[in-house]
């Protein structure tokens, strides 16, 4: 057996999205290399339909779309495909199976992502001039922190228990227990 690692070729934008078509798994794409994504746990599941679903059943009659888990976000400046957890784009897309123009995107914090999501991932999502507000909830307790541009740049929020989120990105404010529905029953 050889202990050469095998190389992976740099991926043109093109031939990542084909192999995405084709593949049973899900990878996300920085700079012409892929990463396999993982499952996630329950909690995670829940989390991301709470918000999805509400902002679907808000959202129904506009031209605001939402997404959730499966259709990804190019970020022409940072040469990336990301799978946002859920995205709301409203503007019209030529292409079905990604968005660039998305004005709200949540991730769900996992042990396992947690920095990259708060970190660079967060300040990649940010250089997207469409993006309005980005969003990190966690599973472990009632704790969403959301980002928001304005004038001056972008300001960061937190929310705990009791607390009403305000997504003035589609106009629209949430309960966190709703985020958190089901979740520790």
């Amino acid at each position: 057996m050889n202990d050469v690692p095998a190389i992976i070729p740099h991926l043109s934008h093109e031939e990542y999205l084909d192999l995405e078509e084709a593949s049973p798994v899900k990878h996300e794409y920085v700079a012409g290399q892929i990463y396999a994504m993982t499952g996630t746990s329950d909690s995670h599941n829940f989390i991301c339909l709470n918000i999805a679903s509400f902002l679907r059943n808000q959202l129904k009659g506009t031209p605001c779309r939402v997404f959730m888990a499966d259709v990804k976000a190019k970020l022409v400046q940072a040469d990336a495909f990301y799978y946002p957890d859920v995205m709301v784009s409203c503007e019209p897309s030529p292409n079905r199976y990604y968005r660039q123009q998305p004005s709200l995107i949540v991730e769900v914090l996992s042990e396992s992502t947690a920095k990259y999501d708060s970190g660079e991932k967060r300040l990649k999502y940010q250089n997207l001039e469409s993006l309005q507000e980005y969003v990190l909830v966690s599973q472990e307790c009632m704790d969403v922190r959301v980002w928001r541009r304005d004038e001056s740049g972008w300001s960061a929020s937190i929310y705990t228990d009791g607390m009403v989120i305000p997504f003035n990105s589609v106009g629209l404010e949430i309960p966190i227990e709703l985020i958190y529905e089901d979740i520790w029953t």
